[in-house]
């Protein structure tokens, strides 16, 4: 641990700098009821109760990693949204696997592959996109924080660029008025999840590059929280379904070191198939 900036803390894996949070409060927001389980070696199951019967269980590895995430309906069904073989976490050792892949190679255009929401002008160009499939061949399911943590593999599911939602300097508050941009893309997750719902979307934060490295990461972090908590309280997204993490000014939209609004951003991929057996199996 580098240091702790509010509910943020600043981790540094060799010469890899993330920044990690706490999903809970924002995962059982308004549960009926919320309980937990100790398993063997070292694992626990976390086990949400929502007021419609449905439970959200979630299985961690003794180091905290999220290697199992279902939601089981009211009927008894299950869909498996996360899932990964925990052998990769067996020393807690971080390792990028995107190592192990070769470059990226686009054979499409691309404003095919990352899609900027200030082009769109027809909100079903949401699904459009999100619904398109990797843009490479999946080698294996990764975890969440391997997702999170490797650029590399992020890049082989595409991205949507929410640039008409920008933030004041310092800031990761949603004005009310600005709400409404929001509207096209959550119908868009909306009309994924009726088609399969252990849909996963990862929400990136981003900054620009005034302020300090490690402040900027917890910034951004709680920018991607502000948008999945207003996909949830404002059109129903089921929060389990959302994931976060902030990367400061790590890939900044506008090449500068001025305080650019175009960099105040956040951006949404489908990682369903790096995560699910059955999305990755298709």
């Amino acid at each position: 641990m580098v240091r702790e900036i509010g509910d943020r803390i600043i981790v540094q894996f060799g010469d890899h700098i993330t920044v990690e949070s706490n999903d809970r409060p924002r995962m059982t927001r308004g549960a009926k009821e919320v309980y937990y389980e100790d398993l063997p070696r070292g694992r626990t199951r976390e086990t949400i109760v929502r007021e419609n019967g449905n439970q959200i269980v979630t299985v961690r590895d003794r180091y905290g990693n999220v290697i199992r995430r279902s939601r089981i309906t009211a009927d008894g069904r299950e869909f498996v949204m996360v899932y990964v073989d925990d052998q990769y976490y067996r020393d807690n050792n971080w390792r990028d696997p995107g190592l192990d892949l070769p470059p990226i190679r686009l054979t499409i255009p691309v404003n095919e592959y990352i899609l900027d929401a200030a082009d769109v002008d027809d909100p079903q160009r949401y699904y459009t996109f999100l619904d398109q499939p990797p843009v490479e061949r999946i080698q294996r399911l990764y975890s969440l924080d391997e997702v999170k943590r490797s650029a590399r593999l992020r890049d082989i599911v595409r991205r949507v660029d929410l640039d008409t939602l920008t933030f004041e300097t310092g800031s990761a508050d949603i004005p009310e008025g600005e709400l409404g941009k929001l509207k096209g893309l959550a119908e868009a997750m909306e009309k994924l999840l009726g088609e399969n719902p252990a849909e996963t979307f990862l929400i990136e934060g981003h900054t620009d590059a005034v302020g300090s490295d490690e402040a900027n990461l917890a910034l951004s972090d709680r920018r991607a929280e502000s948008v999945a908590s207003a996909l949830t309280n404002s059109f129903a997204i089921p929060p389990e379904n959302l994931v976060t993490q902030g990367y400061g000014e790590q890939y900044l939209k506008v090449k500068t070191e001025e305080a650019a609004r175009e960099n105040r951003r956040v951006g949404i991929r489908r990682i369903t198939p790096l995560v699910a057996p059955v999305a990755s199996a298709n």
